[in-house]
């Protein structure tokens, strides 16, 4: 190989590492349908802080849920640092409690871990991407 295609080649995949890296922060952001699969949440930008990420339910399969769980906020995280969000919380509604959350994207999953004191104590959640909502009932925000 020539040393000009040499070139071409290093330079398009430092490219192609520096796309990824810099997209880190935003592999979050979308529809994640929760473990048990009755709530679809909506992770973005928050509008109350900047530089941070919520995370919002939008669909729930009981429709007799809808009224209480739609539009809660079940996370907040302040900050992207180490291939995860951080320094915020994770609400979980089914004991009303929160927590010191962390949250990462790791194979197409993401991964919600609350915990009290240490992360190393929490415990795991684990989130399936999805595209679209599923059909009714979904929250009307």
């Amino acid at each position: 190989m020539n040393a000009r295609k040499l070139l071409l080649l290093s330079l398009v995949l430092m490219g192609c590492a520096n796309s990824f890296a810099a997209a880190g922060p935003l592999e979050a952001k979308g529809l994640w349908l929760t473990a048990e699969k009755d709530a679809v949440i909506k992770l973005d930008d928050c509008a109350t802080q900047a530089g941070a990420i919520c995370g919002q339910v939008v669909w729930v399969k009981d429709i007799s849920s809808t009224s209480n769980d739609c539009g809660v906020r079940i996370m907040q995280l302040d900050r992207y640092e180490k291939d995860a969000w951080r320094d915020g919380w994770v609400y979980d509604p089914r004991d009303h409690k929160k927590y010191k959350g962390v949250v990462r994207v790791k194979e197409g999953h993401l991964n919600v871990r609350a915990f009290v004191g240490t992360e190393i104590l929490g415990q795991t959640e684990q989130f399936e991407r999805i595209d679209t909502l599923p059909p009714t009932p979904v929250c009307k925000l």
